[in-house]
């Protein structure tokens, strides 16, 4: 099963309005079940840096199946998946990256926030992958 356009739009629509609450500009990517990109947007003012960081946030939540800060803590020096970043073109293991389920629980995509704190990137992706 795939993300629609139509939820993935809404996805970040909820995502703006919590990133807007918080009072951050976001890049925010949302991916399918393929890692594809289906959606994405800059809001006005957003760190152009932070771009490519919002759509690798999103790919490597959809890799993995599991939020990109869950993956930051095992690829820390020693960690069972040390260096993992450096695999799939480049990922991102600090929060932000959150897997989508849709009602029955089945993975359909992945929202990645970037822009500010990792807390607050983290807080806007939970928000709109909460939005389905």
């Amino acid at each position: 099963m795939n993300i629609t356009l139509s939820q993935a739009e809404n996805i970040i629509a909820i995502a703006q309005k919590k990133s807007k609450s918080i009072d951050t500009k976001m890049n925010i990517a949302v991916v399918d079940s393929g890692a594809n990109l289906v959606a994405f947007v800059r809001m006005d003012g957003a760190w152009l840096g932070s771009l490519d960081i919002s759509i690798k946030k999103a790919k490597t939540a959809r890799y993995f199946d599991m939020n990109t800060g869950i993956i930051g803590s095992l690829s820390q020096p020693g960690g069972s998946l040390y260096n993992i970043e450096h695999s799939n073109g480049g990922l991102i293991t600090f929060p932000g990256g959150v897997p989508i389920k849709n009602k029955n629980g089945v993975i359909i995509g992945a929202i990645g926030v970037s822009g500010s704190t990792v807390e607050n990137d983290h807080a806007v992706a939970e928000a709109g992958a909460e939005a389905l």
